[in-house]
């Protein structure tokens, strides 16, 4: 009897292929970690929108009977010295966070693009005085020159929000001023001048667009680094005051209780870590995703 090839009888070699598809169908750990980084910042979105969704207590509703309770069944997260539901304070402050966080890089985008594209023309003038601004700023330490604008400006939400979104400005006005420089000189803004392109149409239609493209990359991870800023400052008690659920006002009022009760300051204190991490991962997978559009626009 002859021979009969493997390959043409009848299940033969079937579960080596599907082994092989299930490896390549079977997701990184880079994209797990996006995914999970992007389920984390919409529960997060939730809980700022419509935090009575994930909770139905009061934050700032105490209990005398019910002080420092450990996490249980009625209070997931326990509660904290006043009685507060530690779980409520922690959901409803998301609102606070992001909204200093966002806030703070909405003011350092603007300031920092608009700054940028100036810096980044043919000025000379415009880019050394600017980029000076941009050096004088970054020799202090962020969270210490946000020390300093509170002073001036007062404890507060708004205030600490713009202290803040001041000391990122730097990090937003080079990059915007490096990119600009760089597309000034790519070869298709060149032939769009060649071409009668007025300096309007030129700044709007191609220079413009493609000097943007990498804000959304500085300014996702940005965002996290504004969070963690603002909660250290608010930790200071140069933030939201008390009993705001803020989760810097948080863990600076679980400083006194926590030898005998660990729940009021550790679950804000995960709060914040989580928010950092995802909005990091984001921004990093976003700017793996610039980068490698850039190299393929290259070559």
């Amino acid at each position: 009897m002859s021979a009969i090839p493997e390959l043409l009888l009848p299940g033969a070699g079937t579960d080596a292929p599907r082994r092989a598809g299930w490896r390549l169908r079977r997701p990184s750990a880079t994209a797990v970690a996006v995914l999970l980084s992007a389920a984390f910042l919409v529960l997060l979105a939730v809980a700022a929108l419509a935090p009575r969704w994930l909770t139905p207590h009061d934050p700032l509703e105490g209990d005398f009977l019910a002080v420092l309770q450990p996490p249980s069944v009625e209070h997931p997260f326990g509660t904290d010295r006043l009685g507060r539901d530690v779980l409520a304070r922690t959901v409803h402050g998301a609102r606070y966070s992001l909204a200093i966080g966002l806030g703070s890089t909405a003011l350092a985008v603007g300031v920092g693009v608009l700054l940028g594209l100036l810096a980044g023309q043919r000025h000379r003038l415009a880019n050394e005085g600017l980029s000076r601004v941009f050096d004088v700023i970054s020799s202090f330490p962020g969270v210490l020159l946000a020390m300093l604008v509170v002073v001036f400006l007062g404890p507060g939400l708004a205030n600490i929000a713009i202290a803040v979104g001041i000391a990122g400005i730097p990090k937003f006005g080079r990059v915007v001023r490096a990119q600009t420089q760089l597309v000034r000189r790519a070869d298709y803004v060149t032939q769009a001048v060649i071409y009668g392109r007025s300096r309007w149409q030129v700044f709007v239609g191609h220079l413009l667009p493609n000097v943007l493209v990498a804000v959304p990359v500085t300014a996702t991870v940005h965002v996290g680094s504004a969070i963690l800023a603002a909660s250290g400052l608010s930790f200071l008690g140069l933030g939201p005051q008390p009993p705001t659920p803020e989760w810097g006002v948080m863990l600076a009022e679980s400083r006194d209780v926590l030898r005998v009760a660990w729940w009021p300051g550790v679950f804000p204190g995960v709060a914040i870590t989580l928010t950092v991490v995802a909005f990091t991962v984001l921004g990093q997978a976003l700017q793996r995703r610039f980068e490698g559009r850039g190299g393929r626009h290259e070559r």
